[in-house]
């Protein structure tokens, strides 16, 4: 029935004068039940509407099942397969659409955030703008805490979405004053708030559970690698959880930015840096451009899954600088500082491995979000990093 034109030609040839005038009933009659049994398979083999194509209930409903993207400069030039998740396909713009939705929907379960009450955090951006489309979403208010460094498109986002916001100085997170504690204290004493608590909210951590759960379904099951840095520590944590409770030969590899001690973690056992060692660290958290990623404390996310991380690297700005500029070249992929950062954390992971092996990031957000800092050449020109727009990958240490 669902291809009746194939059906009504074999049929009128099967009945044509010339082959009833030809006695042949019987190939007429074949040719006839060839003609039922095509359509019918026809029929049968035209795939059933996507669920890509059904009507969404709310704007959460688009949230994960992001597709993966070969990056096919990177993979040509080692032999292996690399894959980005595309995470900045969610509406929000970023991964932490996943991560807002999961902590607001446990909140509203648990009771710990009631209907129109206030969700705070403390952020560099993509968090809270997500908490932001999430709350509205589901009905409850946003405030949000970050620090003035932070790229001025975020807090621009922040507010569009209808966010309160409240930009303070970049301070330790030892300091009463860190954007986190301010923002913890806002929740404590706001009747109806809600701490949402990125870094230690293993809702954070189960998020990403589904995000390795995707990725194992979308390579059929063969993943050899995945890289990423950390922040929080979640995506790292859920994401190697799944895949290694699925794969147990699958390698997890850090890439962590300046100034973080999550590289020294993984290799030494310690949490230090040579910066810290030394007494000169900078007025910033981090001393990095790239942002939502490399941090010095242990969190309870990155502690699920730090057992199974089996590698580090450490990755430079000028390395994340040049491989941005490198992917919007070859591959027409236009992302944010941490996304190339992962890159290059990829590329390591492929040189460490040889050819053969499929590789796994995450393309965290878009460059949209990063247009006044990451990608403003006044910007990396006054921190000396002006991209050099290299020719080939040897920027890459």
């Amino acid at each position: 029935g669902r291809h009746p034109k194939a059906f009504l030609l074999l049929f009128l040839f099967a009945f044509t004068p010339a082959a009833m005038a030809r006695g042949a009933w019987i190939a007429g009659a074949a040719a006839l039940g060839a003609g039922v049994a095509v359509g019918f398979l026809l029929g049968r083999a035209r795939p059933a509407a996507s669920s890509k194509d059904e009507a969404r209930s709310s704007v959460t409903d688009l949230i994960g099942n992001t597709p993966l993207i070969r990056i096919n400069s990177l993979s040509d030039a080692t032999g292996c397969e690399i894959y980005g998740k595309a995470e900045f396909m969610n509406p929000g713009g970023s991964i932490k659409d996943r991560v807002a939705l999961q902590i607001v929907r446990e909140a509203l379960a648990s009771g710990d955030l009631g209907p129109g009450g206030t969700v705070f955090e403390g952020t560099a951006g993509s968090t809270g703008v997500s908490l932001s489309l999430v709350t509205a979403a589901l009905g409850c208010k946003c405030h949000v805490v970050l620090p003035d460094d932070a790229a001025i498109e975020k807090a621009e986002l922040l507010q569009a979405y209808g966010a309160s916001v409240e930009r303070v100085r970049p301070v330790s997170i030892s300091h009463r004053d860190h954007f986190v504690n301010i923002a913890r204290r806002k929740a404590e004493s706001t009747e109806g708030g809600f701490f949402s608590n990125q870094f230690e909210n293993l809702a954070n951590f189960r998020a990403h559970l589904k995000t390795g759960e995707e990725i194992y379904t979308q390579t059929g099951g063969r993943v050899d690698a995945f890289v990423a840095a950390a922040g929080t520590g979640g995506t790292i944590a859920g994401i190697s959880s799944y895949l290694k409770s699925r794969l147990s030969s699958v390698r997890v590899f850090l890439i962590d930015p300046p100034g973080s001690s999550l590289y020294n973690r993984v290799k030494r056992g310690v949490m230090y840096t040579k910066v810290e060692a030394e007494g000169k660290r900078l007025k910033n958290p981090f001393d990095t451009i790239t942002e939502g990623i490399g941090i010095n404390r242990l969190t309870r996310n990155f502690t699920e899954g730090e057992h199974l991380i089996d590698e580090a690297f450490q990755g430079t700005d000028a390395e994340a600088v040049e491989m941005a500029r490198w992917l919007v070249r070859e591959d027409g992929l236009f992302v944010g500082s941490s996304s190339a950062m992962n890159c290059v954390g990829a590329l390591k992971a492929a040189r460490a491995l040889g050819p053969g092996h499929t590789i796994v990031t995450i393309l965290c957000d878009g460059g949209q979000r990063h247009l006044s800092k990451f990608h403003s050449r006044a910007y990396l020109k006054k921190m000396n990093l002006s991209p050099r727009d290299c020719a080939t990958l040897d920027y890459v240490n």
